[in-house]
């Protein structure tokens, strides 16, 4: 007998059939959102953020939930500099538990960028008591610490990245530039080869290995890197900055203005690249669009000395004196301002006839000696900085901005008294021991500008630190470090001009002229032919080895570029007596 399905028991089997399908399609669809997720942390491996935005989109439409979704999507919109769509997933901080620690540690990094450090340390601090051993926290962490003014406690973190991981990239391409600053170039080489061992097309480590190639001069290495940098992305822009600025060093400034074309538009929202733009562009001729571009950056970076001087000398290049006047006529009556800026106010007080105006800037710009603290301007008014120091009286980045001013209006006992407070509340702050040394030096306390100098140097020994401290270093009578300073950076970074025109002179004192005169001839032909001071000393080596003419022609330049300076005119004026001497000698022997 067949027999036949119970009526009243087909509702049930149908509910079972339903939820077993339903339970199918959920599975399907958690698989295809877990599928999606790991599509997307592959993406931000790589580092390509729009990618990995477009794959948790298609996670979330596949039903994960924004708790999941939420840190890795904030990594990605950071990662393509969406700052504000960023924070509407990392701001509420809800995150999945497994998600928690990343997610406090994009928030962390969030933070940072938009410049707001106590709230990045607040968030990296959660994320470290929940993940204490990440190795990339402790690198976001070594960074904080640098940006903060607690440069010198930067390269502990670092460390600490390196021994939870020896293999992490971003770790070994810090540390490389933490050696760059602190050793010299060729240090920073085996960091960033070891980075590049292990991951070969990483694209940040490759623009860093190559600056560091060129800086020290192997051109056709660089190259080679810049080009498989263009080979992996054509469209980034780093590589077409490295090669114009080869091509600038050079000499080959049409080339140059092409290549940095190449990089795009939006290449001139990095400092550097508008540096080389304001240089290539006052190079062809173009005075007005250079001081565009260079007053651009000064804003950008009002302490950038080399922008500063650029941006004087492009204003002087439009041949009205009046430009040059109206934007540093106020800033060269603060003692210490560069002999540089002072010869060129001068100049543009003359064009305007007002000799008046400029004969004490050119006796000032005359009597500046080498190592000197040079005066910073700060835009803030000195009321506001005070109040911004008297409510956070411990952090460096109140207090260093607030002496350079107390220096400038010249109130020295006052800068004194802030700058060895901050040092004593930030020991780690290399910028405060920098200017800690600035102090003590005007105060005449040698030995505390050597030990402030000294700390700062141990994070990043600058040009301008560079030539401090050897001023220091030879006023207490320490030539022999000194020497040893500059004989450091050399090996390191054999093509320092800062650190060859020191040698020179030391070179000079040891009886060495020829080898002085050969390197002040390389300097004078790569870049310093309007330096009066070191035609001046070009003279005089010329004339020790016997070249009367080359002497003379130095002298005669130096002479022109600053007349009132006393190494200038003594140059000339030796010269002068030597060929005295020489035709009163011929006279008395009779020969003409």
């Amino acid at each position: 007998m067949i027999s036949t399905p119970d009526r009243h028991r087909w509702p049930l089997w149908a509910a079972v059939a339903a939820l077993a399908v339903a339970a199918s399609a959920v599975g399907a669809d958690r698989s295809v959102a877990d599928q999606r997720l790991a599509e997307g942390r592959a993406a931000l491996a790589r580092g390509d953020g729009i990618a990995a935005e477009a794959a948790l989109r298609k996670a979330l439409a596949a039903g994960a939930p924004r708790e999941a979704v939420a840190a890795r999507m904030g990594e990605a919109l950071l990662d393509q500099g969406d700052y504000a769509h960023a924070r509407e997933w990392l701001g509420p901080t809800r995150f999945a538990p497994a998600e928690a620690a990343h997610g406090w540690r994009m928030l962390g990094r969030l933070e940072m960028a938009q410049h707001d450090l106590p709230a990045s340390a607040a968030a990296f601090a959660r994320a470290l008591a929940l993940a204490p051993g990440d190795s990339r926290l402790w690198v976001d962490i070594a960074r904080l610490r640098y940006v903060s003014g607690q440069e010198l406690a930067a390269p502990d973190a670092v460390a600490e990245a390196l021994r939870l991981d020896p293999g992490n990239v971003r770790a070994l391409e810090l540390r490389g530039l933490m050696v760059r600053d602190q050793y010299g170039l060729t240090a920073a080489l085996p960091w960033l080869e070891a980075g590049l061992k292990r991951r070969p097309d990483d694209l940040p480590l490759l623009g860093e290995y190559a600056a560091t190639l060129g800086e020290l001069g192997r051109a056709r290495e660089m190259l080679v890197v810049t080009r498989q940098m263009i080979r992996l992305d054509p469209r980034q822009g780093q590589a077409w900055f490295l090669q114009a600025t080869l091509a600038a060093r050079a000499g080959r400034f049409a080339l140059a203005r092409q290549l940095l074309a190449r990089a795009g538009p939006d290449a001139l929202d990095i400092p550097a690249a508008l540096l080389l733009s304001g240089l290539l562009e006052g190079e062809a001729g173009n005075a007005n669009l250079a001081v565009e571009r260079l007053d651009r950056l000064v804003r950008l970076q009002p302490h950038n000395e080399v922008a500063r001087r650029l941006l004087a000398r492009a204003l002087a290049a439009t041949g009205n004196p009046a430009l040059v006047i109206a934007r540093f006529g106020d800033e060269v009556r603060v003692p210490g301002t560069s002999p540089y800026l002072l010869t060129l106010v001068a100049r543009a007080y003359e064009d305007s006839g007002r000799r008046d105006l400029a004969a004490p800037l050119l006796d000032r710009a005359a009597a500046a000696g080498a190592g000197e603290p040079s005066a910073m301007p700060e835009p803030t008014p000195l009321g506001v900085l005070a109040l911004r120091y008297g409510d956070a009286p411990s952090d460096a980045g109140a207090a260093v901005p607030y002496v350079r001013q107390l220096l400038a209006t010249g109130d020295r006992g006052g800068a004194d008294s802030v700058a060895e407070r901050i040092v004593a509340a930030a020991p780690a702050s290399a910028t405060a021991q920098a200017l800690a040394g600035d102090v003590r030096l005007l105060r005449g306390d040698l030995a505390g500008a050597v030990e402030g100098y000294r700390r700062a140097g141990a994070v990043r020994l600058s040009d301008d630190l560079m030539l401090r401290l050897v001023e220091a270093y030879v006023r207490t009578g320490q030539g022999g470090a000194a020497r040893q300073l500059v004989g450091g950076m050399l090996a390191t970074s054999p093509r320092n001009r800062t650190a060859l025109r020191l040698a020179a002179g030391f070179t000079a004192e040891e009886g060495n002229w020829r080898l002085a005169a050969q390197v002040l001839r390389w300097l004078r032909q790569t870049g310093d032919a309007r330096d009066a001071r070191l035609l001046a000393d070009l003279a005089a080596a010329e004339a020790r080895i016997g070249n009367a003419a080359a002497a003379r022609e130095a002298a005669v330049a130096a002479f022109r570029l600053q007349r009132a300076a006393p190494t200038a005119t003594r140059a000339l004026g030796e010269l002068v007596d030597d060929a005295a001497r020489v035709a009163a000698l011929k006279a008395r022997s009779g020969s003409f």
